[in-house]
């Protein structure tokens, strides 16, 4: 059990306080496994994933991005963002041991995963929400970190006060609620960190 996910006098898991101030709820749980594990879930995860570029519409143009992608799901469900359609994966071994390991964490059930690979710190996001209309409405999304910590933004969309959080190796943190109606999210450039970071959101497919 993670020091950061303490247990109430049921033994229920104590999810840890809200890292936002109002229209959202987002959970950063620290680091859920020891660095050990972690290091092995990486190493299978950069050698057994389908990676590939992602390819994006913007403004109206083909875009092929530098970090690469992978989707995985129950079913191969498609899912649409920037433009773009992807067809899910079925489930792999590793997959469904660190999907266990995230349900058993955050108390939700999820049907697919949305895997990222940031080769160096200058990869980085922009900001978005994650509210396409092939996602539960309001459903909660488990973001799993392994390899290089890496700075994490949030942004009222409205207000544009920020809230930020070092993602550590290991580490879930879990949005969920309104959140994404409310805020965006980006990982901004790191330009000092030289080695991989692997994002995996696991999230829920309806329809």
């Amino acid at each position: 059990m993670d020091r950061h996910t303490p247990m109430d006098l049921f033994g229920h898991l104590t999810p840890p306080e809200n890292l936002l101030p109002y229209d959202g709820d987002v959970r950063y749980y620290g680091q859920v496994m020891g660095l050990n594990q972690a290091d092995h879930f990486t190493e299978r995860l950069l050698a057994e994933i389908a990676w590939a570029h992602d390819e994006l519409v913007m403004f109206g143009r083909p875009v092929v991005t530098r970090r690469k992608v992978a989707w995985y799901g129950d079913r191969p469900f498609s899912y649409t963002y920037s433009r773009a359609t992807k067809q899910a994966l079925p489930w792999t071994p590793v997959l469904q041991e660190l999907k266990a390991l995230v349900e058993q964490q955050s108390d939700e059930s999820y049907n697919s995963c949305l895997l990222n690979l940031y080769h160096h710190g200058e990869e980085t996001m922009g900001w978005h929400s994650d509210a396409e209309r092939d996602l539960k409405k309001h459903g909660a999304i488990a973001s799993l970190s392994l390899g290089a910590p890496r700075r994490f933004a949030f942004r009222h969309k409205q207000s544009k006060e920020q809230v930020k959080v070092m993602l550590e190796h290991g580490s879930l943190l879990v949005m969920q609620g309104v959140t994404q109606t409310f805020w965006q999210h980006s990982l901004p450039a790191m330009k000092k960190v030289q080695s991989p970071r692997i994002n995996l959101t696991f999230r829920t497919i309806e329809g």
